[in-house]
């Protein structure tokens, strides 16, 4: 159950991120979501982080946030 929460709310924070209008807001919404995935899955917070981080800033490059 707790795993469904946290995925249900990542996927609600992985939408609204084409919403914002910055990298850093970008970023900052990728990092919380890639600690609540990190976290769903039992994995290291930190770097669950820095990958949404990076996957955030990069993503309207990329398309695919934009």
């Amino acid at each position: 159950m707790r795993k469904s929460i946290l995925l249900l709310a990542l996927v609600a924070t992985s939408a609204l991120t084409a919403c914002l209008q910055t990298d850093g807001e970008r970023a900052l919404a990728g990092a919380a979501a890639g600690a609540i995935v990190a976290d769903a899955l039992d994995e290291n917070g930190v770097a669950g982080a820095a990958l949404g981080a990076l996957a955030g800033t990069y993503c309207d490059d990329a398309g695919i946030c934009n």
